[in-house]
């Protein structure tokens, strides 16, 4: 990729590809050359030089994917391989730039490289960044030097909330309308019940070290009250115990909430003598700092302080002030640009409807307010930069976008909240949450340095000094943020004998390890490592793709299915982002919502995901008629995103291709992609196991989703399913969804598709059989069913010889009515006959996906491929039976491959799936009505017979469930993996399933 430079190979990386190409030009011009000569890019999609350049900027993702084909190809050179190139061989020096970001691959790039170092004496490392913990990174690589070098920035002027009170003069009047929560100017005292809850915690606190019930009762409850509560025996209040157990950030913080810091203990103590008592330096520094400050600051500014601090909660934002002192600005100075930063969409809004309520603000000529997020489109993105007309004030409201990765060269104002919206993930409810935090130190210099870029400038923060003092040096570290399946695989990819979290524990800030837990269970599930946690061939291949290894998996099934072009898409929109741009203005709110609910007609509508499919078709063929714009701005979608998809898809499309999965001639791969039970299929493939129930609203509440962990979960107002009705008050829809967010609001659910239980019958990781409620048993049955409760109270010892005889009555008959649970919560009604027919097409998927792996450019055998040919046409008859009940029934397996009629291809009766959409989007879609009928897999023989045919036909002997004791379990897809990632029928107890056989080491 490098290649060899004749005298240094510079490798520079940045955290953005927008940055990488940005700096990279910028270098170029100042060195006079062509960009591509002695400077160059390598950038997702694309690259610029590279070969013969001395200097390549790269993102860090694409070092990090050199970096382990380099220890891939180590480890096989020591297996006596033959040695393979080393690119990293030509590179001489490594620089990672903006290091303290802490992105996921800038952490394992750099545990990655501290190991290589010593075996490549040639390699520099350099990291650089503004803002750094230069002596926490130097311990990292064993004391290495450490270099400052001073930069220039202009100068700017600070201000916080106490100055720009001050400034205001206006406390009194400052939230007449303010529509945020504001807390009652006299606290209502406390009652009993609220004060016995905090003696408990201020006793766990001060004895057992417990903070989270006292952090809990202070944060919730956030009065005065509850700030200077004291202890009924001791004395103590939330300020004393903090101080005395060091707790220096929650000692900030209830400082900057007015806790008063005279308080006495019953022993006559104080909280600044409790802190010197027990030694704690810093908090001791802290309070005094506080004390000091008191009697220095003037009465006028502490009182203005307190008072608003009393009235405001300072963890919301106070739209009325930001107002109120853009307008002081605006009187105070002739020109200059003011950034604003906010926390997220919403709060933009609430802003920018409060300046354009204003009488001040209504003159256009004057004020020209503008947006800065990510999901906006870029043609608005872009007039931020541009300077706005002599006599117009330009007033810029953005998010932490912001703050490193653009520059507005004419801002000389910034107005900082403090706050920002962080992505977060609790591994212990493995939940990812999406809250607004409070920033960190360095991001609020970063933030300061915005109105000095390139001239003198003032920046008010809107928290108080005290508030700064308490603020954490950093953000956490994205390792510790997300779910990092992808990373777990990817140190198995690096070195297959190492243990993934003793790796995970050299990086700088190393995951928890329930984290690490997670990650590797649902890379256990899909099959890439063993139970001994072994790579098996399956995770080589799935780790071979720039993807999520879930997506990969869905990208095999969709192969097998020839459902390939939509997979793809989805893929890409999972791995970047989905393309709906936010409308600008609020009338505009409903168009957007009712284009987005039009897109996702044309696949049978109740599927967010599905709009994103529809969004990509229709404007790559307006794109091809010269109406991209057209179709764009009337479907709200970013023709930016859109091209990165196009170039993402292509991109994917070929390591498919290089990996020998797919053939040269792609358009073989997708003869199903217009077919509903198909896509429904690969969804679920890709979604699995995020699954829940849609359950009805009641009265005065709304419509949630109940998932398999039993949380009540709302779909977000921008789904196309948040408005789903109900035919009747009992149907309960399957879902399948791509995360729970825990935000402000609680916990939603923001995509979403409505599907039918065939696929989640086959693809789920554990199904389990048992009688059917309404079975009909016989007066012997009952009497000894009778009898075996009287003889155990608690039913669990029950006689195995007569329960082995029950289930083998259930499974008799194939006419017999069963009960089908899905990971032990979903229950669906079946016969006998249906699941073994199920259990066998589960097996032949599996093994199937593992011949291509195994043999990528070998044609499948024919009892498989007639397998996945049946497959795909009971999945394409199923439909859109998407609504299903509490105890459903699954339509006859054999009635279905009956009427299928495998054996003939026919593309039979169609089924309409655009759903009253306009003229203009019906011409952009390559066809109104999808396939009917799946055609032949590309690479797959199908046999002949004679007539309708049921599955049970295509197996060379008749398949039995196993049975067991508890009812009948499956393993996923009917078998288990080796070490060698193949099939293997289960020699373990009967019936248990792969969770189960994990569980016991058995698997």
């Amino acid at each position: 990729m490098w290649g060899k430079g004749e005298a240094c190979k510079i490798v520079c990386t940045q955290p953005r590809r927008i940055s990488a190409t940005s700096v990279a030009e910028r270098i170029c011009y100042e060195r006079g050359g062509n960009i591509g000569d002695d400077v160059g890019y390598k950038i997702r999609l694309e690259s610029k030089g590279g070969r013969n350049s001395s200097i390549v900027f790269c993102t860090n993702g694409i070092l990090l994917r050199v970096l382990i084909s380099e220890g891939a190809g180590r480890l096989k050179t020591e297996g006596g391989a033959k040695p393979a190139k080393r690119e990293i061989s030509g590179i001489t020096h490594i620089i990672v730039d903006e290091i303290h970001e802490r992105d996921r691959y800038s952490d394992f790039m750099l545990a990655i490289l501290r190991d290589f170092l010593p075996s490549c004496p040639h390699l520099r490392l350099i990291l650089m960044s503004a803002t750094i913990d230069a002596e926490r990174f130097s311990q990292y690589f064993g004391g290495c030097p450490i270099i400052r070098v001073p930069g220039f920035t202009y100068p700017v002027n600070i201000f916080y909330l106490e100055d720009v009170l001050l400034l205001l003069k206006s406390v009194e009047n400052n939230n007449p309308d303010n529509t945020l929560a504001v807390v009652p100017s006299e606290d209502p005292e406390l009652t009993e019940e609220e004060k016995l809850a905090l003696d408990e915690a201020l006793n766990l606190a001060w004895s057992s070290d417990e903070f989270d019930p006292l952090l809990e009762l202070v944060s919730s409850e956030g009065t005065q009250k509850v700030f200077n509560y004291q202890h009924s025996l001791t004395g103590l209040s939330p300020l004393m115990v903090f101080a005395g157990k060091g707790r220096v950030a929650d000692v900030c913080m209830l400082l900057s909430f007015g806790a008063d810091c005279h308080l006495q203990a019953k022993d006559g103590s104080t909280a600044l003598e409790l802190a010197e008592r027990e030694n704690q330096q810093e908090a001791t520094v802290i309070i005094k700092k506080h004390m000091e400050s008191s009697i220095s600051n003037s009465i006028e500014e502490q009182q203005i302080l307190d008072k608003y601090l009393g009235k405001m909660n300072p963890e919301l934002i106070d739209v009325v002030l930001i107002e109120q002192l853009i307008r002081r600005i605006c009187t105070d100075s002739q020109e200059g640009a003011i950034l604003v930063f906010l926390p997220g969409w919403e709060d933009i809004n609430k802003t920018r409807e409060k300046l354009n309520a204003s009488a001040f603000f209504k003159d256009t000529s004057k004020f020209m307010v503008l947006c800065l997020h990510s999901m906006i489109p870029s043609v608005e993105q872009k007039k931020v930069f541009k300077r706005p007309p002599p006599g117009c004030r330009k007033i810029v409201l953005a998010t932490n976008i912001a703050e490193t990765a653009i520059t507005i060269d004419d801002v000389v104002y910034v107005i900082d909240s403090g706050r920002m919206k962080e992505k977060s993930y609790d591994p212990y409810n493995n939940v990812s949450t999406l809250q607004s935090s409070w920033v960190s130190k360095a991001s609020a210099k970063q933030r300061e340095g915005r109105a000095g870029r390139c001239q003198p400038g003032i920046c008010y923060h809107l928290y108080s000094k005290l508030r700064a003092d308490s603020l954490p040096e950093f953000q956490l570290p994205e390792i510790k943020r997300i779910p990092i399946e992808e990373l777990c695989l990817q140190v198995k990819l690096l070195d297959p004998n190492c243990k993934i979290e003793d790796f995970l524990n050299k990086t700088l800030d190393p995951p928890v390890f329930e984290a690490v837990r997670n990650a590797i269970l649902v890379l256990q599930d899909i099959g890439a490592l063993s139970v001994g946690e072994k790579l098996t061939e399956l995770g080589e291949k799935l780790g071979s793709l720039p993807v999520h290894p879930l997506t990969s998996k869905m990208l095999f099934f969709a192969i097998m299915m020839n459902c390939l072009d939509p997979a793809l898409t989805l893929a890409c929109a999972s791995d970047y982002r989905d393309p709906f741009t936010l409308p600008m203005l609020l009338i505009d709110k409903k168009r957007a919502d009712a284009a987005k609910s039009e897109l996702a007609s044309l696949y049978g509508g109740t599927s967010d995901q599905l709009a994103v499919i529809a969004a990509f078709e229709c404007w790559n063929n307006a794109k091809q008629r010269g109406q991209e714009e057209r179709f764009c701005s009337e479907y709200f979608i970013s023709k930016s995103t859109m091209s990165m998809l196009s170039g993402m898809r292509k991109q994917l499309q070929n390591e498919l291709i290089r990996n020998g999965l797919i053939p040269d001639d792609v358009s073989r791969c997708s003869l199903n992609a217009r077919d509903p039970g198909v896509l429904h299929a690969v969804l679920v493939a890709g979604l699995y196991p995020m699954v829940g129930r849609l359950r009805p609203p009641h009265k005065n509440a709304k419509r949630f989703v109940e998932t398999s962990g039993g949380d009540k979960v709302r779909l977000h107002p921008h789904s196309t399913n948040f408005k789903l009705s109900f035919s009747k008050t009992n149907h309960c829809p399957l879902i399948m969804y791509d995360e729970v967010t825990r935000g402000d609001g609680g916990m939603i659910i923001r995509n979403s598709t409505v599907v039918g239980p065939l696929p989640l019958l086959l693809l789920a990781t554990e199904i389990a059989v048992a009688p059917a409620n309404n079975d009909d048993e016989d007066e012997e049955d009952e009497d000894d069913d009778s009898d075996g409760d009287e003889s155990d109270e608690d039913g669990m010892d029950i006689d195995k010889k007569s329960v082995g005889r029950h289930e083998e009555k259930i499974m008799s008959s194939p006419d017999n009515s069963v009960t089908v649970i899905v990971d032990r919560w979903l229950f669906f009604g079946s016969t006998a006959l249906d699941i073994a027919q199920i259990y066998c097409l589960r097996e032949r998927l599996l093994a199937a996906i593992l011949f291509k792996v195994t043999h990528p450019r070998t044609d499948l055998p024919p009892v498989l491929a007639a397998s996945m040919h049946a497959l795909a046409r009971i999945l394409s008859y199923d439909g859109l039976s998407g609504v299903s009940f509490p105890l459903e029934s699954v339509d006859s397996l054999t009635s279905m491959v009956n009427a299928t009629e495998i054996d003939k291809y026919s593309p039979g009766k169609k089924k309409e799936m655009v759903q009253n959409p306009n003229g203009f989007l019906r011409s952009l879609t390559t066809q109104g009505t999808p396939k009917r009928f799946p055609c032949h897999h590309h690479n797959t023989r199908v046999p002949a017979s004679k007539g309708p045919t049921n599955l049970g036909a295509l197996s060379s002997h008749n398949v039995r469930p196993p049975l067991n004791s508890a009812g009948m379990k499956f393993a996923p897809q009917g078998s288990r993996l080796n070490g060698d990632g193949l099939a293997t029928q289960s020699h373990g107890p009967r019936g248990d399933s792969l969770k189960r056989q994990r569980e016991n080491g058995t698997g």
